[in-house]
């Protein structure tokens, strides 16, 4: 059984997986930090000073001067400043990821289709393959081999 799970955990589609996931959490921080730390401050700016991840509802009826106030004081809190930023985390995330399929997809082009017709040996216009007399000239013509 330890011998079919190593062979298991060495295939190659496995460990393809595992670095995916590693390299996914890296990126994921990486984005995150962009959102909190690049994008969000100037668009907050833009929108008069506002903090997003310090954006929250108290349900509690009471007033607190930030998140951070509120979550010490126990206080029910909707959190849509810190859902803003994940929304915004998860779009790039999901951009990035699209261009990445985008560019393997183009890597890996469909094969052009196969030919319907060849040329007539003697006035060179278009046969379908499995013909043995030309349209165009009345030629007999030998029928290719694929066709048949």
């Amino acid at each position: 059984m330890l011998k079919e799970f190593r062979e298991f955990a060495m295939r190659g589609n496995v460990i393809d997986l595992a670095v995916g996931v590693i390299i996914g959490a890296a990126f994921g921080k990486i984005v995150t930090s962009l959102v909190n730390d690049i994008i969000m401050p100037p668009l907050g700016l833009i929108l008069g000073r506002v903090d997003f991840s310090n954006l929250f509802l108290d349900l509690s009826g009471k007033s607190y001067a930030s998140l951070a106030a509120a979550k010490a004081a126990g206080a029910p809190t909707v959190n849509y400043g810190v859902f803003v930023n994940n929304v915004l985390d998860f779009l790039i995330v999901a951009f990035a990821v699209f261009l990445l399929v985008r560019g393997v997809n183009r890597l890996y082009r469909a094969p052009p289709p196969a030919p319907t017709t060849r040329p007539c040996p003697y006035c060179l216009s278009a046969v379908p393959l499995a013909a043995t007399r030309c349209p165009a000239c009345t030629s007999a013509i030998v029928a290719s081999p694929a066709a048949e």
